[in-house]
């Protein structure tokens, strides 16, 4: 089944006909979870609240507990370069609101950065399941949220079979597709034409980011969504797109933002991690890390 959430598409199938149904009510039961807990664009939602609250520790659910602990194993992985506490790094960028209205907008305004307070700034109690933000501390889960649903969902379905989940480029899988092996499309862009390269996956996670598929117009400026949180301002190094498959979602995602601002040591960090990755240039030239499977094309 194809489906839409976030301004983005995801697709989920499995194993066995009889298993769709239950994977899709664990899909809209995490999207639903997930949206509650972590939509900043929601006035509803616990970041929200969270988020005007500084310095005042604040009970939250399981669910947002869940996508803490996500992002804050994100930031560890990779040194803190995917940072929950960006949210007014994105805002002195321009982005202020749901993406597909921001990119029918244009800000003159000057371009502004703001280095991220990072991880050290949020005090997470895990026992009494309270999180407090330090002044100047906001969160944005943003590409860690998305993931950890495919990943949620990926479990909860592999009960009963092999299953595969795409949120936005990001992808998990747990067992078999029906004939064998899932066969994954990597996409450099948000437009999938069928052409796409290939890989064969039975178990862990794909994801992929891109400097140029989420991008605005901010001072006269194109600038993106992956932000570097030591400075505050935008991906504009030597790769465009960054695929990486990992253990998770959670982990493939991180590590394929960080392959974005890690610049030429990004292959470097994603073979010692023990992971593999699929790097395109700006130029067009596609670098393969580690263990990247040889790909099929779907129309050779």
């Amino acid at each position: 089944m194809n489906f839409e959430i976030w301004g983005l598409t995801g697709s989920l199938n499995t194993e066995r006909e009889d298993q769709l149904a239950f994977a899709e009510e664990r899909l809209w039961h995490w999207v639903d979870a997930v949206d509650a807990a972590c939509n900043r664009f929601r006035t509803d939602s616990e970041i929200t609240r969270l988020n005007s609250l500084q310095d005042e520790a604040v009970a939250v659910s399981d669910t947002f507990a869940l996508a803490l602990d996500a992002a804050l194993h994100a930031s560890t992985v990779t040194g803190g370069l995917c940072d929950p506490t960006v949210l007014d790094s994105l805002l002195a960028l321009g982005y202020d609101r749901d993406y597909d209205e921001l990119v029918t907008q244009v800000n003159p305004a000057p371009l502004a950065t703001r280095p991220s307070p990072g991880p050290r700034a949020i005090t997470f109690d895990r026992v009494k399941q309270t999180v407090a933000l330090a002044p100047g501390c906001r969160l944005d889960f943003g590409a860690s949220a998305k993931a950890l649903v495919a990943d949620l969902v990926a479990a909860d379905a592999a009960a009963f079979g092999g299953v595969v989940v795409e949120l936005g480029g990001d992808v998990a899988v747990r067992g078999r597709g029906p004939t064998g092996p899932w066969a994954i499309g990597v996409s450099e862009s948000l437009t999938v034409t069928g052409d796409e390269p290939r890989v064969s996956f039975t178990n862990g996670g794909i994801a992929t980011s891109s400097c140029v598929t989420r991008s605005w117009n901010a001072g006269g400026t194109t600038v993106n969504h992956i932000i570097d949180p030591r400075t505050g301002s935008f991906a504009r190094g030597t790769y465009a797109t960054a695929t990486v498959s990992a253990s998770s979602c959670v982990v493939a995602n991180a590590f394929a933002t960080a392959a974005l601002l890690w610049d030429e040591e990004a292959a470097f960090h994603i073979a010692q991690a023990g992971w593999s990755g699929r790097l395109v240039r700006r130029d067009g030239k596609v670098d393969f890390v580690g263990g990247w499977p040889l790909e099929e094309t779907s129309n050779p």
